[in-house]
């Protein structure tokens, strides 16, 4: 027993650095990449056609007011992304990442497809707005299980030496999300003017989720989990109470919090706030806010993957200090500016906004699953996640336009994106070794638990084995004496 004992550590030491085959890892990358594309769409849209929501489901004096009332809607689905992770992220720890995912996608698209389809307030009153509301808080929900899960399933696929670029496309596919709901909010409004898109035109957007959602739902249900997890699962270690397991990580949650504060208020000041900001603020034409939005939100995405690779080269926490502190920089020149503003003249202070803005959110999502380890990775990373977010990113448009009209001030919201960028800047300098060697402590313990485990069973098996081929040897020569 002793030799086969050896033998079956040795073979068990594989689930250290657990594998998949090419074409499993592009298969996996391809499944949750596409639905999370959809479900950024689906989450994103809402902020480019506020404009017409606000009219349509809200009942206010002033334009102004009914904004204000849409931006409040879009704010109060973040409050509720908590909620999701607090649901979805130890539902991804217990019972798979994929599973969890395509109940994400389900939610998410068949909310967006029915905000599509709601009578407005001139039809039902104010039933239509708390419709709008729930819709909404479902949004939120699959939002805040979405982010825990997918991308723990992604650095989990994408492994420890490529973690850096693997995350910063769930980035990029996140940006490109909402770029597509620019693309087709900002194109229709282009194409059918303000009457039409009033009218009808905000509807096709919302409905367009549905089928999409579906295909999304379904390839996602076909993939397989992560071999860490499916470690972690076959040997029975699923933590079973994540949430209170979490409590002795809560220094690293709140040092990834706050790294993930800048990321949330640029990601909605570049593609949301920016949309309305441009047309309604400082009067540029619609065609002026489409080409905005998309050059700037293009060159973020692609600048994203550069900055997971070279955060894998070169280290996570410089990159993130440097970026982070050029983009107190950014943000004052291309508020600064506004007041007067050409679109010739304020395109360079936002394209400098977009470029920090890409730079720097390549690389939090990388923080994030490297900060926590695997047993409780969905968990850790909804919570870390989900309340910067709530607090930073979807209140940013609605407290960017309360500032505005409080203070009559344009540069005004300038003040809370330059908070948010010196918070990350500090989380960044806080940010240690010793907090990335305690993930790796736990993760290297508890897979060598499940090598021990599964070396006994191994070991167990196999004297097993040959205890029965040696009695069965002994019944064949017995049975050969008694035969005459």
């Amino acid at each position: 027993m002793p030799t086969s004992l050896s033998a079956s550590l040795a073979k068990a030491a594989d689930v250290m650095e657990p594998t998949r085959t090419p074409r499993q890892k592009r298969k996996a990358f391809l499944g949750a990449i596409a639905g999370h594309l959809i479900e950024w769409y689906d989450y994103g849209v809402y902020g480019f056609v506020a404009i017409y929501v606000g009219q349509a489901f809200f009942s206010a004096a002033t334009p102004a007011i009914a904004l204000l009332s849409s931006f409040a809607t879009f704010a109060l689905s973040f409050f509720m992304r908590p909620l999701g992770g607090f649901i979805f992220g130890p539902l991804g720890d217990r019972i798979g990442r994929k599973n969890t995912m395509a109940l994400v996608m389900v939610l998410m698209s068949g909310s967006t497809f029915c905000i599509g389809l709601m009578p407005t307030y001139a039809a039902i009153g104010f039933a239509a707005p708390a419709l709008l509301i729930l819709a909404r808080c479902v949004q939120g929900l699959s939002a805040g299980g979405e982010i825990g899960t997918v991308t723990s399933y992604v650095a989990e696929y994408g492994g420890a030496k490529r973690r850096g670029l693997a995350t910063s496309l769930l980035m990029t596919i996140a940006v490109s999300g909402l770029l597509l709901g620019s693309i087709v909010a900002n194109g229709l409004a282009a194409m059918l003017g303000d009457e039409a898109m009033q009218a009808y035109g905000w509807r096709i957007p919302f409905l367009v989720a549905g089928p999409l959602g579906l295909i999304a739902a379904y390839i996602r249900s076909r993939l397989e989990d992560s071999a860490q997890f499916e470690a972690i699962a076959e040997s029975g270690h699923q933590e079973k109470r994540p949430l209170r397991a979490l409590w002795k990580w809560k220094g690293n949650l709140l040092l990834v919090a706050g790294s993930i504060s800048l990321l949330a208020s640029m990601f909605y000041m570049v593609l949301t706030f920016s949309s309305t900001y441009l047309v309604n603020t400082l009067g540029f034409t619609a065609t002026e806010r489409f080409w905005f939005i998309t050059v700037g939100g293009a060159t973020a995405a692609c600048l994203m993957p550069l900055g997971g690779l070279i955060t894998d080269v070169w280290g996570r926490r410089p990159f993130l200090i440097l970026t982070s502190a050029l983009t107190v920089p950014a943000v004052w020149w291309f508020f600064s500016s506004a007041p007067g503003a050409t679109a010739q003249s304020l395109f360079l202070p936002f394209m400098a906004c977009c470029v920090l803005f890409g730079l720097y959110s390549s690389t939090p999502y990388a923080v994030m699953t490297d900060m926590i380890p695997t047993q409780v990775r969905a968990t850790g990373i909804s919570m870390a996640y989900n309340f910067p977010v709530a607090i930073f990113g979807g209140s940013a448009p609605f407290i960017a336009s309360y500032l505005i009209n409080l203070t009559g001030d344009i540069t005004s919201p300038m003040y809370f994106f330059i908070g948010t960028a010196v918070l990350s800047f500090l989380s960044s300098c806080l940010i240690s070794r010793r907090h990335y060697s305690r993930v790796k402590a736990a993760d290297a313990a508890l897979l060598g638990v499940i090598a021990s485990s599964r070396a006994v069973a191994d070991a167990v098996a196999t004297e097993a084995a040959e205890e029965a081929a040696e009695e069965n040897a002994a019944q064949t020569s017995s049975s050969a004496r008694a035969t005459p």
